[in-house]
């Protein structure tokens, strides 16, 4: 057999699945580093683990279950599974809005939902427990990193749908609000107003809403002919952003406006903007993303991005039980949904 061929017939001429020891084949590497791979183990390169995930999407393998959506599988849970650390998934309003979204929807299909969080090592410990079979599916939410969890999934033959656009190439449903123009459009209000001297406190680049975020600012500073971008990093949280507001107003005493990757982090910038007398908007405008409920409770409230959290959630169950069914249309492979520009006091 060679690289990337299908499984040889057995004797009653009927092609027999295709075994690890043939993926491992077809990728290059040992039989150990693919159970790795397709275990989700952080003991592997990026590079074996997308020639794994390729092999095994290729050849069909799948891993001690049958595939999902025949007439003879019983429904089961869907799993929500958010690639972040407890104190973000406490933290941040998005978690707590997307995750009733996707219970209401799964009612009306009488499913209930599973609910965890993965990070560092455990991510192996939870890929082991969804592919043994205990769940219809997986809804993977802000799936980062250079090991993706969704490509090992999927892989497997375990229907998933991410929430935010992937970075990494394995093909898999997502669904996604429109952050890069979103993004946009708060930095081309700004530029409206008059702001020259505009940052941006941006998320984590190994996410998609971080990476579109920021290329959006990009993409509106440059049409407007500015050739200065001061970026700030942050984790998403409320601290990180305050020291990043700190570092970029030591660099840039002039800066006139802020744009924030979040409404978290736009509140941690109006804590510190605060803090050193700087008045908002007069001195420096604040525009954040999200729209969560902490927008308004902010003082001044915040100009902020709206984006339809409970409607990404809705639209991922569907997207998620037509993969199952093998239903699935391209345009529920790859959905963008819109943002909105909310106008407050902040800017």
């Amino acid at each position: 057999m060679t690289n990337g061929s299908a499984s040889t017939p057995d004797r009653d001429g009927v092609a027999a699945p295709p075994t690890l020891a043939e993926v491992a084949r077809a990728a290059g590497v040992s039989i150990a580093t693919a159970s790795r791979v397709l275990n989700n183990s952080t003991r592997v390169s990026p590079e074996a683990y997308q020639r794994v995930c390729d092999a095994a999407s290729r050849l069909g393998y799948r891993r001690h279950r049958a595939a999902w959506g025949r007439a003879q599988t019983p429904v089961r849970a869907v799993a929500a599974v958010i690639h972040a650390a407890h104190r973000l998934v406490f933290t941040e309003p998005f978690f707590a809005r997307f995750i009733g979204a996707v219970e209401m929807e799964l009612a009306q299909h009488d499913m209930p939902l599973l609910v965890t969080n993965v990070s560092g090592t455990l991510a192996e410990t939870v890929g082991r427990y969804l592919r043994a079979g205990s769940v219809a599916g997986v809804i993977v939410v802000s799936d980062h990193g250079p090991l993706p969890l969704s490509g090992s999934l999927a892989s497997l033959g375990l229907p998933v749908t991410v929430v935010g656009r992937p970075l990494h190439p394995y093909q898999v449903p997502y669904v996604d609000a429109d952050n890069r123009g979103g993004a946009r459009a708060a930095v081309e209000y700004l530029l409206g107003r008059g702001r020259r001297a505009i940052a941006h406190l941006a998320a984590p680049p190994d996410t998609g809403p971080g990476a579109d975020r920021r290329a959006g600012y990009t993409d509106a500073v440059r049409a407007a002919g500015l050739t200065d971008l001061p970026i700030a990093y942050g984790d998403w949280s409320q601290a990180s952003a305050a020291h990043a507001m700190q570092r970029l107003l030591d660099q840039r005493p002039q800066l006139d406006a802020v744009f924030a990757a979040s409404d978290v982090m736009a509140a941690g910038a109006v804590r510190y903007l605060r803090r050193v007398g700087r008045r908002i908007p007069d001195d420096v405008a604040v525009v954040g993303f999200d729209d969560h409920a902490l927008a308004t409770q902010v003082r001044p409230a915040l100009t902020t991005v709206r984006q339809p959290i409970e409607q990404i959630g809705a639209v991922a169950v569907r997207s998620l039980l037509a993969a199952a069914a093998g239903e699935l249309t391209p345009e529920q492979a790859a959905t963008v949904l819109p943002t909105e520009l909310i106008l407050r006091d902040s800017a």
